[in-house]
C-alpha cells in the first residue's frame, strides 16, 4: 500500500507538472471505483487544477469552485503519467483525468479492487476524510505520546491506526519500529517515556529518510514503480536475511493478507514472537530464541 512518503511524492509531482491546468475529462473505466454520487464527476470537468494534498494515505486533487477529488490508492492502486487522451488500459485501468500536457490514469494491480474516488464539494465535506490520527511528522512529544496511548494496542497495530497515526502502513511500520528498537508486539500502555520519544523520533526520521530518497529517485518525472518492498529497507520484506544493524536473521509473522518484519536481536532481546499458524504447525519445534534458531 502507498504510504506517506509514497503519496508525499505523488502529491509533490502532481503539483510540479499540473498544477493550473484545466481538467477536459474524467474518463471512468470501472463503474465501482467512484464512491461518491454528488457532485458527479462531470463538475470537476472545465476547471483547474487548484493544488494536490494529502489526507493521510489519500491524495487530494483541488479544483476551482471548492470541488475535490479524492482519490485512495489503497493496496494496490497506481497512478501513472502518460501522453494527453491516453488509452485506459483494459484489464487493470480504473479512470483518467485529462488535462492538455498529460493524462492521469489510475490503475490497480490486484484483483480485489479496492482503489477508489470521491468526488466532494466543499472543505465541510473534504474534512470527512481526515480519520484523526496525528501527523507523525509534525507532531510534538506530547501529541505523539497522547495519539500512541489512547487506545490499547500492539505498537505495530497503533502505528498503523490512521485514527491515532495519519499515514503510516505495514511497510514503514516495520522500519519505524526497527530504528526504534522496539518490539512490534510490545503494548502501548507498557511503554516509558523514553521508548514512546524513541519511536516519535524514528517515525520521523525513516519516513523523512524515504521521501527524500524516492523523491531523488523520481527526480523531474513521475514514480512509475511504487512498491512497499525496497532493497535498501532493513527489514520490511527481508524475513531470513541478515539485520543490517546486528546481522540476526530477520523474522516475519504473518496474519491474514499482513506481515510482520522484525529483528529479534535489535526489537526483542533474541526472542522470537510466535507466529500464530506456524506455531500450531510446529508445536515445541518452535524456536523461542536466537539460539534455539541456529540449533
Amino acid at each position: 500500500m502507498p504510504e506517506l512518503p509514497d503519496v508525499a511524492v505523488y502529491v509533490e509531482r502532481l503539483t510540479a507538472l499540473l498544477a493550473g491546468e484545466p481538467l477536459e475529462r474524467i474518463r471512468l473505466a470501472s463503474p465501482w471505483v467512484l464512491r461518491s454520487v454528488t457532485p458527479p464527476p462531470t463538475a470537476l470537468e472545465g476547471r483547474r487544477l487548484t493544488g494536490v494534498s494529502r489526507i493521510g494515505k489519500r491524495i487530494v486533487l483541488e479544483f476551482e469552485g471548492d470541488l475535490f477529488a479524492v482519490i485512495h490508492l489503497m493496496v494496490a492502486g497506481r497512478l501513472r503519467r502518460r501522453e494527453p487522451g491516453a488509452a485506459v488500459p483494459r484489464k487493470r485501468g480504473l479512470a483518467a483525468f485529462d488535462f492538455p500536457t498529460a493524462t492521469i490514469l489510475l490503475t490497480e494491480e490486484g484483483t480485489r479492487k479496492r482503489a477508489s474516488i470521491h468526488v466532494v464539494a466543499g472543505r465541510d465535506g473534504l474534512a470527512g476524510f481526515d480519520r484523526g490520527g496525528v501527523e507523525p511528522l509534525e507532531a510534538d512529544a506530547a501529541g505523539f505520546a497522547g495519539a500512541i496511548r489512547r487506545e490499547r494496542h500492539t505498537l505495530k497495530r497503533a502505528l498503523t491506526d490512521p485514527r491515532l497515526v495519519s499515514g503510516i502502513g505495514g511497510a514503514y511500520a516495520d522500519e519505524i519500529l526497527h530504528r526504534a528498537r522496539l518490539s512490534p508486539m510490545a503494548r502501548t500502555d507498557r511503554l516509558t517515556d523514553d521508548e514512546v520519544e524513541r519511536l516519535r523520533v524514528a517515525a520521523a526520521s525513516v519516513l523523512t529518510d524515504w521521501t527524500e530518497r524516492l523523491r531523488a529517485e523520481v527526480g523531474d518525472g513521475f514514480p512509475e514503480k511504487v512498491t512497499a518492498f525496497h532493497e535498501q529497507m532493513a527489514v520490511h520484506g527481508k524475513a531470513g536475511e541478515p539485520c543490517p544493524v546486528c546481522a540476526a536473521p530477520v523474522q516475519r509473522i504473518v496474519y491474514a493478507d499482513n506481515e510482520t518484519n522484525y529483528c529479534p536481536g535489535c526489537q526483542t532481546g533474541g526472542r522470537i514472537l510466535a507466529d500464530r499458524s506456524l506455531s500450531r504447525l510446529l508445536r515445541d519445534d518452535f524456536p523461542r530464541t536466537l539460539e534455539d534458531l541456529e540449533e
